[in-house]
């Protein structure tokens, strides 16, 4: 199979960076759609798209694309994929989906329909009326958008946010895809003083630190293709060495700070298991009051913010105070993630551009002061 597509969902706001991620590395025909971005390619290209996207979710492998307007259609559809090129006689393939805007909205329903055809085709090709479902996962997945069917195969398993090094975090976490889109967004490569004063569970600098190095997010973890019979252990070698050949040496001033200490204890451990622990610094401090580390620099940031009024009224306090803790410094671009609306007014400053993103379900903007910015 060489002229296959893939697609990239991502979080809503991200879909124009993972496209240009697409595009660094060289991948064929990307489009961006919303909340997802498609690329074509063959087996290599799928385990580099794995191993070195920091933006993207998972990798999805297209089988097919039909209208469903109706069961039947969605039926004969899926029958009449090859699904035997890729899922063997004991290959798990469990199912899962989403339908919008369309005639079929029942997920549970379409999720049977689905399972239905796969195991008629695949029993027909095996000449098995029952299929043991014993061996590796081939985890199917289907999207139902305006009438449309898209049939995918899972190649990642766990989402491309979990790296391997988070094991614990503290509450709230900001996912690891999201941080690494506002690590972009900053264009921080390594040359500046990079300073996130809410540092938590150390998401932000850790991110920080593998896009300084160019490291490949995915070297620490396994994806679902690598145990399909279809791919070659080749395809993963090859990108694996050319993840590892595309690294730089350096040292860095990457500086994460916070005033629980609980939680720098876990970014601590988290920035050892990433491999990073002696590229950042940690520091127990307030960020209302922290003396700035250097004269110039870049922050990026995810203060806390309160779903509950007391909570929310105690970030805006927060808010005002590190607002006029920091605002003046004209040598410091400041990239702050809130969810809160009213965000400039308790901060004190207008941001110099503002970008909507999306942490998990929760509607956020990016306020972006840059670097001489910061009008009051």
């Amino acid at each position: 199979m060489d002229a296959m597509t893939f697609c990239v969902p991502c979080l809503f706001g991200l879909e124009g960076l993972v496209g240009d991620e697409l595009r660094r590395l060289d991948l064929a025909n990307v489009q961006t759609e919303n909340g997802k971005v498609y690329f074509t390619g063959g087996w290599d290209a799928m385990a580099a798209a794995n191993l070195r996207m920091r933006m993207g979710e998972r990798i999805l492998l297209r089988l097919g694309t039909f209208p469903a307007r109706s069961f039947e259609e969605l039926f004969q559809g899926v029958k009449a994929l090859p699904l035997e090129e890729l899922i063997p006689k004991t290959g798990r393939f469990p199912v899962k989906g989403h339908c919008l805007n369309s005639q079929l909205h029942s997920v549970p329903d379409c999720q049977a329909i689905v399972k239905k055809a796969a195991v008629e085709r695949l029993g027909k090709h095996y000449g098995l009326s029952w299929l043991p479902e014993s061996g590796e996962l081939y985890q199917l997945q289907f999207s139902i958008m305006k009438d449309q069917a898209e049939i995918f195969l899972d190649t990642s398993g766990a989402g491309l946010h979990k790296r391997g090094y988070r094991a614990v975090g503290n509450a709230a976490p900001l996912r690891e895809t999201l941080a690494a889109a506002m690590v972009n967004l900053a264009r921080y490569r390594g040359r500046d003083f990079f300073w996130d004063p809410f540092c938590g569970s150390g998401t932000i600098v850790i991110e920080a630190a593998w896009i300084a190095l160019n490291r490949a997010p995915g070297l620490q973890r396994t994806f679902s293709a690598q145990k399909w019979e279809a791919v070659p252990e080749t395809a993963w070698t090859q990108a694996r060495q050319a993840a590892k050949d595309a690294e730089f040496r350096g040292s860095y001033q990457i500086l994460g700070s916070d005033n629980d200490p609980d939680s720098l204890s876990i970014a601590i451990s988290n920035a050892k298991k990433a491999g990073v622990g002696d590229l950042i610094r940690f520091e127990d401090a307030d960020a209302t009051r922290r003396s700035l580390p250097a004269e110039r620099g870049v922050i990026v940031c995810n203060p806390p913010y309160g779903e509950r009024m007391l909570e929310q009224r105690s970030a805006q306090r927060l808010y005002q105070a590190f607002g006029r803790h920091i605002r003046e410094a004209e040598g410091w671009s400041k990239f702050i993630i809130s969810s809160e609306p009213e965000f400039e007014h308790y901060f004190g400053a207008r941001a110099d551009k503002k970008r909507k993103l999306y942490n998990g379900m929760i509607q956020c903007n990016l306020f972006q002061y840059l670097r001489g910015g910061g009008r009051a």
